[in-house]
Formats: structure tokens, C-alpha cells, sequence
């Protein structure tokens, strides 16, 4: 019987090199294929596009940024760490877990902000 694993949420920030902006098919397809190779699935993609970066990386001062949030096993991370480090177009990756509780709490306040700007809307009507 295989051993039960945990699965986490993680965001993933990958900084591809910017001369594969034209043709970012083939890489894309080499991260999604990785993350589901170790038993992931990406959740949400966000393409920040082509933006300049604060220093020069492996010579480069622009990258294409795009932002993953995935959910993996626990051994996962470890193994897709590693990959990236060796793929030709990623210029540098950051994947980090999702400190659940930190999330609850933004949600909580950004609810409770909501709430009082509504409140502050009635209560300018109602004047």
C-alpha cells in the first residue's frame, strides 16, 4: 500500500530569459509538464509579462515573468527545485509554500475592510 503524502499549496515565480518572449509555447510546456511529472497541479497561472529586473542576472536585465500557484506533494519541491535549476531558459525561480494562516488573516481584514467601506457608503447615502 503506497505511503499517503501531504499536499501543500505553493506559489512558484519563474523568470524566463527575454529573448523566448516570441516563443514561450515550448518552456511553458516544460514547467507544466514538470510540476505534473511529480505529482502537482497547477491551481492558477498569471503572466506578468516582459519586465526589467533590479540587477542584472546571468547577464540579462529584463525577464519574462509568469506566477504559478500549484499544489504538490511533499517530496515535490525538492525534485522541481533541482530541475529548474538546470533549465536552459529559466533565468532564476523562487517556489515557496503558502503560510496558510498569514492567508486566512489577509482575507479576515481585507472582508473587514470591505464591510467598513460599505458601511461609510450607507451611511453617505443615507445624508
Amino acid at each position: 500500500m503506497p505511503k499517503e503524502q501531504n499536499i501543500n499549496e505553493y506559489e512558484l515565480v519563474v523568470l524566463f530569459r527575454p529573448e523566448l518572449e516570441s516563443k514561450m509555447d515550448a518552456p511553458l510546456a516544460v514547467v507544466s509538464k514538470l510540476i505534473a511529472d511529480n505529482g502537482g497541479k497547477i491551481t492558477a497561472e498569471d503572466d506578468w509579462g516582459r519586465r526589467e529586473m533590479a540587477y542584472r542576472i546571468a547577464g540579462e536585465a529584463h525577464a519574462i515573468y509568469r506566477v504559478y500557484t500549484l499544489e504538490l506533494p511533499s517530496t515535490a519541491p525538492a525534485k522541481i527545485d533541482g530541475v529548474l535549476n538546470i533549465t536552459d531558459g529559466v533565468i532564476r525561480h523562487l517556489l515557496t509554500r503558502v503560510d496558510q494562516k498569514a492567508k486566512t488573516v489577509l482575507a479576515e481584514e481585507a472582508a473587514k475592510r470591505a464591510a467598513r467601506k460599505e458601511a461609510d457608503e450607507a451611511e453617505k447615502t443615507e445624508e
